[in-house]
This record gives C-alpha cells, structure tokens and sequence, in this order.
C-alpha cells in the first residue's frame, strides 16, 4: 500500500483547491499581523504624516539639575542658605541641607531670550532650536525605576524601550544596519541592558551596542574566509533555513526572526566597519565635535555624537547617546556632593559635541526631520543634600527638544519658584512618549503589541501628546 505523503498546513492550503484557501489565509492573516512580522528591513508606512523619521536620545545619566541648567530660580539666591521654607517630600538619602542657590549664572541667548546656564556656553548658540520643557515628572525617585521609566514607559524591567517601539511602529530604512542603535560610551545606566531591551515584542527591535572604546565597535564582528566562499556558505545557509521554515506553518515566526537576525549580523560585517569610520569626516568636522579635545571623556563623547549622526544619514531609526565612563563609577550627573565641581566636569564634556550635532544636522537638513531629545532619569531637588550636593527629584524637572516638529526657542511649563514641583502645564513621562510617537506619525493609542492575553502599548494606558510643543 501506497505510504500517503503528509503535508504541512501551509503546504495543504497551497496545494488543494488550485491554492484558494491559502489565498484566503493571506489576506486574514495580513490584517491581524500588520506591523507584527515583516521583514527587518522593511519600511511601514506611518499612521499620518510624520515630521519626524528618526530620534537621538541624548541621555544624561543619573539627573541633571534643572535649577542649575535651563530652569532659572532667582528666588534660591534671595534665600540661599536659608531652611527650605516648602513641605519636604520624602528624598532618595535623609541628608536634607539648607536652601541652595545655582553656582552658575544664567543669561538670555539667542533670538529667543531663553536663559541657559552658564555651564553650556555653546548649547546657549542653539537655543532658538531648542524647545525646553519645564515640568516633566517622572514615577520614581530611584535611578533603576526611573531610568525604565524614561526608557521604557513602566517602572519594572521586561516592557519595550522606546527606541524598539519606535523601530516596531516604522521598522527601518537601513538595509544592513540594525534600526535601534545605542552608542554605550563605557556607562551603563542603571538597571543594564533591560533599558534597551525590546521586551515582549520581537527579539529583532532589540537595541544593538556600539561600544566606541577599547578600540572593537563591536566584538566577533570580522568574516572569516575568501568573500567568494563565504558568500557561497551564506546562500547554503539561508536555502537550508527558509526549507525547515517553510515546513514549520504557524510556528515558523520564531525561526523566520533567527533566520533575519542571522543574515542582518552578515550584512553588518561590511555596514558596520564602514558606519563607523570616522576618518572620512573633513578635518573641519572634526574640529566642530571636539573629537580632537585634549580632554580624553569630551573626545570619546564627540566621536559618539559624530557616530550618531552617521548612523542617521544611513537609515538607523533610532539612536541612543550613552553616557561616557570616567566620572563617577555610575551615573555621571548625580551629584549628591561635588555639585560645582562634578556638574562643571560633564557639562563640558557634553556642551561642544551636542551643540555640535545640532549644527550639523541642521546645516546638512537633517534636523527638521530628526527629534533630538535631551534628558536624564530626573532632577535634582533646590535645597542641598549635607552642604555641596543635591538629592534626586522626580516631581518637576527639565528636558529639551529639537528639530523633527516642535517649536524652537521656547519654554513649556513651569515648577514652582524654588524650582521644586511642576506647577504649570505639567507633563508626564507618557505626555512625552505620546509626543515623541506623534512626530514620527504614529499614533500611541493604536500602535499596539498583543502580550499575555492584551493589547500592550508604550505608554499604556495614558498619555497626551503635548500639542502646544508642535511646530
């Protein structure tokens, strides 16, 4: 007797009925996975027309002080010294000091008048690009929960970071670079790599690494082989893996987002190498960054901001700008004590190379269509923690905008006088997701991931998008 061949249920619906019922499959199954598995390369069309296609998070690492940088207080001057005369809400360490006012002066700048501090002479040259926000709050007063916060929406580990969300949403214009990219500088935020992670949404939106020290953008990088024989094993290899893909129907997902994990990290091997050469930018360029700077921190931060904007002008969605190792064994901005010596130290390593990219994004128009987003976890509180330092705020700080849709050269919100709570116009952590989303066309109501039996999003179920910020 004649053994019956067995079919998959995909080679079934392809085979009887001259192939009509797979045809049925496709089309349904088009509708309930749109945006959920396509190709890693492959470029989704947006919700509406965005004014925004890619995103630079420029992250600053443990919590600038917003009293110190873009959020004049004149009324910490009138009461330097003096006992913090507003009710105290519990703080990250039980060290709480008198009333402290800004070591640094602030001056109008630009066009705009926007007061900048003192410690960034060169970001005030930019101001009227700027579009400072005033009153962001943030969930937690811990780096780790806040750090996720920011990052991803949740103050819990395992949820998307923003930067694979914004690659699920849009996917990526770069055949052979990864569409979320993090240009870790040697500092790792706290709570780690989950701050990128890509969580329950597919293994391919996870942030890559690019370390610019120790002097390997990225380890096991180099083919091995003559280019003709390692081409030849690479097609043997995708024939053998789209065959036991095929055969696996329903299931195939998991093997498909191996199989294009596999060949985007062969495509790197010659994408990478070439991103990351920074010896083809003019001597003029490099001038402008401060890759050259004498100081060895404000270098390697040059070269990351440099890094950035190349992997921008080669279709990389979304970038992240780590914080550079050398300061403090964690988390730079966090001045708990040596407020004036420290803050002075990491504004001057960021102030030239950020003012930098800015300018050069904007004379290669790429900055009307870039967001470039300026923030750390949280701020700093206005009374002093002992004698010289400050403890951790969430609940009203400063964060900036620029380029891909907002309003330069204005202010939005505002904490009270001391500079201690949001007061006006106040903005949550999901206002800003919602905002950033918005730019870039999509909508965060309905971009949507199904995990655990619902319908997951990066800001939840919250957020507004910040209308009056849009240009």
């Amino acid at each position: 007797m004649k053994r019956l061949e067995r079919f998959s249920r995909r080679a079934l619906l392809q085979r009887v009925s001259t192939g009509f019922g797979w045809l049925a499959f496709a089309g349904l199954f088009g509708r309930v996975a749109s945006g959920s598995d396509v190709p890693h390369s492959a470029f989704r069309t947006p919700h509406f027309s965005p004014r925004a296609k890619r995103v630079i998070f420029l992250f600053m690492d443990g919590g600038p002080s917003q009293v110190d940088t873009f959020d004049p207080k004149p009324r910490l001057r009138a009461e330097h010294g003096k006992p913090f005369p507003m009710r105290i809400d519990a703080t990250q360490f039980d060290a709480i000091g008198k009333t402290l006012a800004s070591p640094w002066e602030f001056s109008p700048c630009g066009k705009s008048g926007l007061p900048v501090s003192e410690l960034f002479p060169h970001l005030g040259g930019c101001v009227d690009d700027l579009c400072v926000i005033r009153s962001l709050t943030s969930a937690s007063p811990e780096h780790a929960q806040a750090c996720y916060f920011m990052h991803t929406g949740s103050t819990m580990q395992g949820r998307p970071s923003m930067g694979a969300w914004a690659s699920y949403g849009l996917g990526t214009e770069a055949e052979n670079l990864p569409g979320f990219v993090v240009l870790n500088g040697g500092m790792m935020p706290l709570g780690g790599v989950a701050n990128w992670s890509s969580g329950f949404l597919p293994a391919r939106y996870e942030a890559t690494q690019f370390k610019l020290t120790g002097g390997k953008v990225m380890e096991n990088l180099a083919s091995s082989g003559p280019a003709g024989a390692r081409a030849n094993q690479l097609a043997f290899i995708a024939e053998n893996d789209r065959a036991f893909a095929s055969g696996l129907g329903a299931q195939s997902s998991a093997v498909e987002t191996a199989i294009r994990n596999y060949e985007l990290a062969a495509a790197m091997q010659t994408a990478v190498p070439e991103a990351a050469d920074l010896r083809s930018e003019s001597a003029a360029t490099h001038q402008l960054y401060g890759t050259d700077s004498t100081d060895p921190l404000k270098a390697r931060y040059a070269r990351q901001c440099l890094q950035a904007r190349r992997l921008l002008e080669r279709g990389v969605r979304f970038v992240e700008v780590s914080a550079v190792s050398g300061i403090r064994f964690v988390a730079p901005w966090d001045q708990h004590g040596n407020l004036k010596k420290d803050h002075e130290r990491n504004a001057r390593i960021v102030d030239q190379p950020i003012a930098a990219l800015l300018k050069d994004l904007k004379a290669r128009g790429l900055l009307d269509d870039t967001l470039v987003l300026w923030a750390g976890e949280f701020g700093r509180t206005p009374f002093a923690q002992g004698n010289d330092g400050r403890d951790h705020n969430p609940q009203g700080f400063t964060v900036w905008l620029a380029g891909g849709g907002v309003r330069g050269g204005m202010a939005y919100g505002a904490t009270d006088e001391f500079g201690y709570r949001a007061v006006q116009n106040i903005v949550e952590m999901h206002d800003l997701h919602a905002t950033m989303l918005h730019l870039l066309g999509l909508d965060h109501e309905r971009l949507t991931f199904l995990h655990g039996g619902r319908y997951h999003r990066l800001t939840d179920v919250f957020g507004h998008v910040i209308q009056d910020v849009l240009a």
